[in-house]
């Protein structure tokens, strides 16, 4: 019997960089859930010409940009093709910085 996770089941990262201040600090782990559905406002993480991108999802009329919260680094309008692999549930660190994300679909 197999007993390993599935692609639906969430998984942890490392963020890596400053992009997301001050929110996500630069080595942070978060938790990233590929079922749920990404919508305006969430955090995710997305597959994005053979690149992994981690930003907060703005989406207007027909047209998503992946946003960096911190401005060093213009947003990113989202052009096919691209895949959403999940969007940030939780926040991890110390007891007091765990924070948990939940948005409306």
């Amino acid at each position: 019997m197999n007993q390993g996770c599935t692609a639906a089941e969430p998984y942890a990262l490392r963020v890596l960089g400053d992009n997301m201040l001050p929110e996500f600090k630069d080595g942070q782990i978060i938790i990233v859930d590929p079922a749920y559905p990404p919508c305006h406002g969430a955090f995710v993480v997305v597959n994005y010409r053979g690149e992994y991108l981690f930003g907060q999802l703005l989406k207007e009329a027909n047209r998503q940009w992946l946003h960096y919260l911190n401005n060093a680094q213009a947003s990113v309008e989202l052009l096919e093709p691209f895949e959403f692999k999940g969007v940030v549930i939780q926040r991890g660190g110390r007891r007091k910085d765990i924070k948990h994300y939940n948005y409306s679909v």
